[in-house]
């Protein structure tokens, strides 16, 4: 049997159920895999941006002061020694399948386009996820998920349940057994009062799977 230092169960499997994620997501029949992943979840403007940029090395996240992630993002580190173009790190859509992006600024535009596309240019929200490939030989093959800012004050276009739309959103996924939960909270708020550990504890009351 084969074996290498450098690779391990993770780089070879995680690729497989990327795959069959991007494959479920795309049928028109409801199929869901409980599969291993991080959801990363935080009120608005806790940092969960930056904590998920500094995983990958690299700024690509749109920002601002109100509600900017508005639909799941799926972001898959694959860690990869290839060159494409030249390039050494390079990301690639689901919705754009073929076109690489080898600048980041180009990804966060297009994570915002795709965001516009679906939900309009104000503030509401949409479960359907945004897919997102990154390959670098920097980052760890695992897939991410950045899910909407929980929030208790609709703005713009946000119907007045959006509080109880984004809990639920959020719920559906870190319920299963096999997502690790990452919960973001501002270093000056009260953990007592955190959001993100309030709701990670409703799907984890032991802690087990919350970081």
């Amino acid at each position: 049997m084969a074996s290498s230092r450098d690779s391990t169960l993770g780089d070879s499997l995680i690729p497989v159920i990327n795959r069959l994620q991007d494959i479920f997501s795309q049928v028109t029949v409801d199929l869901k895999l409980s599969l291993p992943q991080v959801a990363v979840v935080g009120s608005q403007s806790s940092g969960k941006s930056s904590v998920l940029e500094s995983l990958v090395g690299r700024d690509f996240l749109p920002r601002g002061s109100d509600i900017v992630t508005r639909r799941p993002l799926v972001l898959q580190l694959v860690k990869s020694n290839s060159t494409s173009n030249g390039m050494t790190e390079w990301g690639e859509f689901l919705h754009v399948p073929g076109k690489l992006f080898y600048e980041f600024d180009k990804i966060r535009q297009e994570i915002q386009a795709e965001t516009d596309r679906v939900v309009g240019t104000n503030k509401n929200v949409s479960d359907k996820p945004i897919r997102l490939k990154v390959f670098s030989p920097h980052v760890l093959t695992m897939t991410l998920v950045d899910l909407p800012g929980m929030t208790k004050v609709p703005v713009g276009d946000q119907p007045s349940n959006i509080e109880a739309r984004i809990r639920d959103m959020v719920l559906d996924h870190i319920r299963s057994p096999s997502v690790i939960i990452l919960a973001v909270s501002p270093a000056n708020a009260d953990l007592a009062n955190s959001d993100a550990i309030q709701l990670a504890r409703m799907v984890d009351p032991d802690g087990l799977r919350t970081i």
